[in-house]
């Protein structure tokens, strides 16, 4: 599923027009976008185009609000759709973005419930009622439509006012509300609520005053005027499990300008990085707020990182080039996630196991350790571990060389992990003419698909007795000449299994009708307990007072993409979790697992930092 990107931009942001190129790019990375545009600026126009003064009423607080009766409301949609959502239109598509644009009350795309009578001061300073002040709230959306048109154009955008389901005219609504409606409603992965300052400052004199973090009830002390309607929104928007910012002044680049709101607190100070990183949704391919976050977080303690062309987190002390050690962990989680919560003492929410404990812990060591004159020690937060490109795993293994590799996976605190099977992917397509079922010795596609991957299954178990297979997906297609069905057919291999026979033995089942690709051949790894790696950590595990376990996975990681190339590196996979919690939806992780895991750590990289340099020869195959 493509990420979900709720923006919201007011008439100032959409008139400098910086924000529609900001938007491109993030579909040129693949998000689908529903774009809430504000109209202050358009409504003015088009009301002095037309040469009618705009109402107002006056607030018992002394604040002005623009006065709907339902014989303006004409005007307002006008407004919106002669000048507001053409302007929009025209920008994205300058940069070459597709668009539908529309009033949210269009077709009752979205449908909002009437406020009260609104109380109001005169003139003269007398209290006044208004009763036909069509003003509301955004309630329902239309959830199906909506998901069907952003799945259909690059960008949605649209604009108040929304649709009274009581009938009679449009309801006027907040923009900033209605992006954090729509954002609960479609469940999105991202809500960013553009202002005109650099976040929300807590002291409007003071451009740099950005409050940087926020929970529930904290904003609102510094929100003035129109700011407290982006508070409001912004904390609405935390009724669902969007990561939700303030950002500015008129864009979504500057991350040091944004104020970000989060739905909980970590226990502890210490947790508290680990919260909010499980907080950021990082769905495979969508990894580029959590990378931002994480790389804020490595500046302010004045470590060197960057986000690389993969879109790799990369955080790095030191300058040595005779001891390197590599903390390698991956920023991407499966799909689906929930509202983050913390139950106690253990972390819910999607990530927290696999594999966001660990590689918050990296960069927590990182942040402490002492690196020597000769050494290096660098974090990389790898993309796209969890589905079958390791584009991030990729990149490090061809451009950070190391002499050392830890990698960032669960094991628990008290196990180490020497190793994982190899991973041996095949598509397999087979075509018969199409024909009735029924037929006499009538053979379908689906039928001739089991064969085929019996038949593959069978000569790999035969030289690969341990390995693990399953079907992981399977799709048929009925054309007028032919009957075709494909399956992905998976093999997890031991280490020391010869994929190169193995790729041959599965192409010769190959045959009239049947194609076999091969989509992944990675080899399994596995080192030894005597390696230097391996040896300070079973020194780090004697000082915390642990009896470790050591084990060889039948999973795979991204130790076994480096190990494609790098010969003779040691490495081992280590982080706090319980694994068998990965990819489930009760996936959590517990403060003290992770804490210990945290002290092993940093014990063992003092550890290997401290080895005599004979200890630590250059492997064959460090460098790329």
């Amino acid at each position: 599923m493509r990420p979900l990107y709720v923006i919201k931009a007011g008439s100032a942001t959409l008139d400098r027009g910086g924000i529609f190129g900001e938007i491109a790019e993030l579909v040129a990375g693949g998000a689908r976008v529903l774009l809430v545009a504000g109209g202050a600026t358009g409504i003015a126009r088009h009301y002095a185009d037309i040469g009618r003064p705009m109402p107002e009423l006056r607030l018992p607080n002394g604040d002005s609000v623009r006065y709907c009766p339902p014989q303006e409301m004409d005007h307002i949609v006008d407004a919106y759709e002669r000048v507001t959502l053409p302007a929009v239109e025209r920008g994205l598509a300058a940069v070459g973005v597709t668009a539908f644009t529309s009033v949210a009350a269009r077709g009752g795309l979205v449908d909002g419930r009437a406020n009260r009578p609104l109380k109001t001061v005169t003139a003269e300073g007398r209290a006044r009622v208004v009763r036909d002040h069509r003003a509301g709230v955004p309630a329902d959306v239309d959830v199906t439509r909506l998901t069907v048109l952003l799945d259909t154009y690059d960008v949605v955008s649209l604009s108040p006012p929304v649709r009274d389901p009581e009938g009679g005219s449009p309801l006027n609504v907040d923009a900033d509300m209605l992006a954090a409606r729509l954002s609960v409603a479609l469940d999105a992965d991202h809500l960013r609520l553009v202002t005109g300052t650099a976040g929300l400052l807590t002291d409007p004199a003071d451009p740099s005053s950005t409050l940087r973090h926020a929970h529930r009830g904290e904003a609102a002390q510094y929100a003035g005027g129109r700011m407290r309607q982006k508070v409001r929104a912004a904390e609405l928007a935390l009724d669902g499990s969007a990561d939700v910012a303030i950002t500015g002044p008129h864009t979504m680049a500057d991350t040091s300008s944004w104020t970000r709101f989060w739905r909980t607190q970590g226990p502890d100070a210490d947790l508290t990085l680990l919260t909010r990183a499980v907080g950021v949704p990082s769905v495979s391919g969508d990894e580029r707020e959590l990378a931002a976050l994480l790389r804020d977080w490595c500046a302010e303690r004045g470590i060197d990182a960057t986000v690389d062309e993969a879109g790799n987190l990369v955080a790095t002390r030191g300058t040595g080039t005779r001891r390197r050690l590599l903390l390698l962990g991956h920023l991407d989680t499966v799909p689906h996630r929930w509202p983050v919560e913390w139950r106690g003492e253990e972390l819910w929410g999607r990530g927290s196991v696999d594999a966001k404990g660990c590689l918050v812990n990296f960069l927590q060591v990182l942040a402490d350790a002492e690196v020597p004159a000769d050494g290096q020690l660098r974090v990389v937060g790898a993309v796209e571990e969890e589905i079958s490109s390791s584009k991030g795993a990729f990149h490090a293994r061809d451009h950070y060389p190391a002499d050392a590799v830890v990698i960032g996976e669960p094991s628990g605190s008290g196990t180490l992990t020497l190793g994982y099977f190899g991973l041996f992917k095949l598509r397999v397509t087979v075509s018969v003419a199409s024909g009735h079922s029924a037929g006499m010795d009538a053979v379908t596609a689906p039928d001739a698909l089991v064969r085929a991957l019996e038949d593959i299954r069978d000569v790999v178990r035969q030289e690969a007795s341990d390995a693990l297979s399953a079907v992981i997906d399977i799709s048929c297609r009925t054309g007028r000449e032919h009957h075709q069905a494909v399956g992905i057919l998976n093999f997890r291999v031991p280490p020391g299994a010869d994929l190169e026979l193995l790729r041959k033995l599965a192409l010769d089942q190959a045959g009239p009708g049947v194609r076999i690709e091969v989509l992944r051949a990675t080899p399994g790894h596995a080192g030894g307990r005597t390696g230097p790696l391996a040896k300070v950590f079973a020194r780090a595990f004697a000082q915390a007072g642990i009896r470790p376990r050591h084990v060889v996975k039948k999973g795979t990681s991204d130790m076994n993409t480096l190990a494609t190339t790098w010969q003779g590196v040691p490495m081992v996979a280590y982080g706090p979790g319980d694994s068998a919690l990965d990819h489930t939806d009760t996936e959590r992780i517990g403060a003290g697992d992770v804490r210990t895991a945290r002290r092993v750590l940093a014990d063992a990289v003092a550890r290997w930092f401290a080895l005599p340099a004979p200890e630590q020869p250059r492997p064959e195959g460090a460098t790329p």
